[in-house]
């Protein structure tokens, strides 16, 4: 395949805009951006000098007929425009949560498979380059035997973000969508893709939020958090959704003789007191990582010489995309897997919808909260 490869852009925010930059770095070419208001898409059209811009998904499907649909809005939004692209022939690119619920992503995920269409799901955060290291070090037996995980963060969230999405469980909401699913791709990648058995737990520690209007990219909305909330003309927007989880996970690894577990502890609205980090015990030392998603520095214990924190690989180092931040950075190595995927070039494992259609059922089972024992009677 020598043309380049023509996308789609579904969504005009911060992941939108993302998504847009992040296939043009990565060779492919923009063909054209649709959301929801006509003004915001041509104004954001305009600025990134995207040909087309509509509000008319499936019209943008025909008037466009790209190779691949990059979906970029809220969870919530997602399952009729990927339908839809499916059905068109498109390849697709999709953030998480893949959808709202683990029936209509398990769906989604049937479809794509039936069309024989190619898909990413970006929890992607497991391209961080300290995740590759650890994998690396873990495959290399530096720990021994894997024998389990824990994954804390807490992240001090402002109560006062103006509601949207992000409160809502039908809008895709919630810290498990857009926090467990990246740490989840985390772990698997450095312990072994198979996950066994799960439980968990979750609270609503927020309630509600002032309902702001005029935001639009998420990554700005602290800068709408009103100065007044005590104001009587405020109106405020219910949470359905967790903002804490507590998760346990087993976890099959071909480096281990039984299951690995795993704790996820995130806190969304709490302090932290030390830094947020993921660990890996082995039997015979251990890997830490300093960060919530595995920033860095990596340290590795052992018996000899105790925490020694390790240079990143220089091949690792050089294999990162250039961009700004982390989540764009692993935006550009997800799509650049992809890409190549469809040129028929050889890659590594990477995330389909396969995995978004697992994700979301486990999100689906950890929300009914229903692992509690009864032992208010023994005596």
């Amino acid at each position: 395949m020598s043309k380049k490869i023509r996308v789609l852009i579904f969504g005009t925010g911060f992941a939108g805009q993302g998504h847009a930059e992040a296939f043009r770095d990565m060779g492919a070419e923009v063909v054209g951006i649709v959301g929801r208001t006509a003004n915001v898409v041509d104004q954001v059209a305009q600025d990134m000098n995207i040909p087309y811009a509509g509000t008319d998904w499936q019209q943008a499907l025909t008037d466009c007929d790209p190779d691949v649909v990059s979906i970029a809005t809220p969870g919530g939004a997602h399952v009729e425009a990927i339908t839809q692209a499916i059905e068109h022939g498109c390849h697709v690119f999709c953030d998480k949560p893949l959808t709202e619920s683990g029936e209509s992503s398990k769906q989604l995920y049937e479809l794509a498979k039936a069309k024989k269409v190619k898909t990413a799901f970006a929890a992607s955060f497991r391209y961080m380059p300290d995740v590759i290291h650890a994998k690396r070090l873990v495959e290399a037996g530096k720990i021994g035997e894997p024998l389990e995980v824990e994954c804390i963060s807490h992240f001090n969230l402002e109560r006062d973000i103006p509601f949207g999405w992000s409160h809502r469980k039908e809008h895709g909401g919630g810290r498990l969508n857009n926090n467990f699913t990246h740490k989840l791709s985390i772990v698997t990648s450095i312990v072994g893709e198979k996950i066994l058995s799960i439980m968990g737990e979750v609270r609503d520690d927020l309630g509600k939020a002032p309902i702001v209007e005029g935001v639009h990219n998420f990554k700005k909305r602290r800068d709408f958090i009103p100065s007044d909330l005590n104001d009587p003309s405020l109106k405020w927007g219910e949470s359905n959704v967790e903002w804490t989880y507590t998760v346990l996970a087993q976890l099959e690894s071909d480096l281990a003789s039984k299951p690995v577990s795993v704790l996820f502890k995130h806190g969304g609205l709490h302090p932290r007191f030390h830094e947020d980090h993921i660990v890996i015990y082995g039997s015979q030392g251990a890997i830490y990582i300093k960060g919530h998603y595995a920033s860095g520095p990596l340290y590795l214990h052992d018996k000899t010489n105790g925490w020694q924190e390790l240079a990143l690989p220089e091949d690792i180092a050089a294999n990162v995309p250039n961009a700004e931040g982390d989540t764009e950075k692993n935006w550009r190595y997800l799509i650049r897997e992809l890409l190549n995927d469809i040129k028929g070039e050889k890659v590594g494992h990477y995330q389909t919808f396969k995995e978004g259609s697992q994700y979301q059922q486990l999100i689906d089972l950890i929300r009914k909260n229903d692992n509690w024992v009864d032992v208010s009677q023994l005596q």
